[in-house]
């Protein structure tokens, strides 16, 4: 496409010659691991084909929904059943108001790459010009689900699954030769652990018993349950575990107590808070315990507060964009649970995300409390994490990290992202980490030496994450 001078140039973000000689020459063309992400398996596994710009770019994006309705956009724009051209160009009114939000950024890097608008800007003047052009690439054969991430360069991608899943699609996709990327499943029993409401829990506990072909009228056989579905993600390559917790809990909590609590939730009451903190708690445990005899990585996202607003997440449904970063105490129980299971020599690799960034310097210390020295980089201060993975965030994120830990261990970026196309944000961690380090070597704060330096973006944007989890025949 024709236009003015490209917003997004090859040098977008890079501040210093010397930033722009290791994003160039280190980070730039490395693959992609996207460890943490909410693709959906079964596009991935169908290598489905999208049928216009918006069911890829829109569909499931809660960031700009957010933003939409923040520019007055009615909700059938958004996540109703308005047409999808109107929908696009309802987000085409809304990008020039998005200045200085990192979706302006997003959004044009995006555009950028893959879909090669590079000369344009989204607005309502260039929206059907530009809707037309990514529809017709969307028929292309690299544009397909598989075709983006191939574009991208992923080598692996770990979606988030419930115990109570199947994994078809994983399996289906492992037994495909013509795969183009390795996708793998994680664990993520936050429906478990979900005991607030008595009579959703009973209709979860129904998919886990169908699952297992078992009955689930205890705890022990709640564990029993859990237990083989973990054996069962294992045995299909899941290495990784996922947590997304409002607050942690640390109070030590027997069996017992658990027991005694699954049994009034079974029976369909509701419980004290302090005894669904002691249920969640003692279920945490077992389940870390688990990871740690599998060899599995652990992962902590910690301090969303999630749909708060009743009367739009009953028209839109959950996870559509009503949510806030928490103000919970996290970082004493946190400790606490870490070394309960550190004491019995059970701590696994474990990865700790904060969404409130005045946590960012405790996490980033906390971390070094239970390195113990029998893997490089054992407890991750992960990356900035929904709200916060935006500039500011992510630099405050690599300060905090840097200042109280070892930056040149860092695993790195993730997407955590529903889009196929959010893949431009690890180019965007990879752009902003080279003008970090670049602009520190010029000022003289680091060695004036691209080999060395280089070196360490290496590690940060790829290598770290392929050597630190444990990938079935990867490494």
């Amino acid at each position: 496409m024709s236009g003015g001078k490209p917003f997004i140039s090859e040098n977008f973000l890079l501040q210093s010659v010397s930033a722009q000689r290791l994003y160039h020459d280190y980070a730039r063309d490395l693959p992609i691991i996207d460890y943490h992400c909410h693709l959906s398996p079964e596009e991935v596994a169908t290598d489905h084909r999208f049928r216009s710009m918006t069911e890829l770019w829109l569909s499931g994006d809660h960031y700009k929904w957010r933003a939409m309705r923040a520019n007055g956009i009615g909700e059938r724009l958004c996540t109703g059943d308005a047409p999808d051209a109107d929908k696009f160009e309802a987000w085409a009114r809304t990008v020039p108001f998005t200045l200085r939000n990192p979706l302006y950024h997003w959004t044009h890097l995006e555009l950028s790459f893959p879909f090669g608008v590079s000369d344009l800007l989204l607005d309502p003047s260039t929206a059907e010009r530009i809707y037309a052009h990514c529809n017709e690439r969307l028929q292309e054969p690299a544009f397909t689900a598989q075709g983006l991430m191939q574009q991208f360069k992923v080598e692996v991608v770990c979606t988030t699954d419930d115990p109570s899943d199947d994994l078809r699609h994983h399996i289906h996709h492992a037994n495909n030769p013509s795969s183009l990327v390795r996708m793998f499943p994680t664990w993520r029993p936050d429906a478990a652990l979900a005991i607030d409401d008595p009579a959703e829990y009973s209709r979860w506990l129904m998919r886990l018993e169908a699952a297992t072909d078992s009955s689930i009228d205890s705890y022990e056989q709640l564990l029993a349950a859990l237990e083989r579905r973990h054996t069962f993600f294992h045995d299909h390559g899941c290495r990784l575990s996922d947590h997304g917790l409002t607050r942690m809990v640390g109070c030590p909590a027997s069996p017992q107590e658990a027991a005694a609590t699954f049994a009034v939730i079974r029976a369909g009451e509701l419980v004290t808070a302090e005894s669904a903190d002691a249920f969640r708690s003692a279920l945490l445990h077992e389940l870390a315990l688990w990871d740690h005899r599998r060899g599995w990585v652990q992962q902590f996202h910690i301090g969303a507060i999630r749909d708060t607003n009743t009367r739009m997440s009953r028209t839109a449904g959950p996870n559509t964009g009503f949510d806030s970063i928490g103000e919970g105490e996290h970082v004493l129980p946190l400790a606490r649970f870490l070394d309960r299971l550190d004491v019995t020599e059970q701590l696994a690799k474990t990865i700790l995300y904060n969404l409130n960034p005045r946590d960012n310097e405790a996490f980033a210390t906390l971390i070094g409390n239970f390195q113990d020295g029998s893997a490089a980089g054992k407890i991750q201060y992960g990356s900035a994490w929904w709200f916060l993975d935006q500039l500011d965030g992510m630099r405050r994120q690599l300060d905090a990290l840097s200042n109280m830990g070892l930056l040149a261990r860092f695993v790195g970026m993730l997407t955590d992202s529903r889009s196929f196309v959010s893949y431009s944000r690890h180019d965007y961690f990879r752009r902003l980490l080279c003008d970090i380090l670049g602009s520190e070597m010029e000022r003289g704060l680091l060695p004036n030496d691209s080999s060395l330096i280089g070196e360490l973006v290496r590690r940060v944007c790829y290598e770290n994450a392929k050597t630190y989890f444990p990938w079935p025949s990867l490494q």
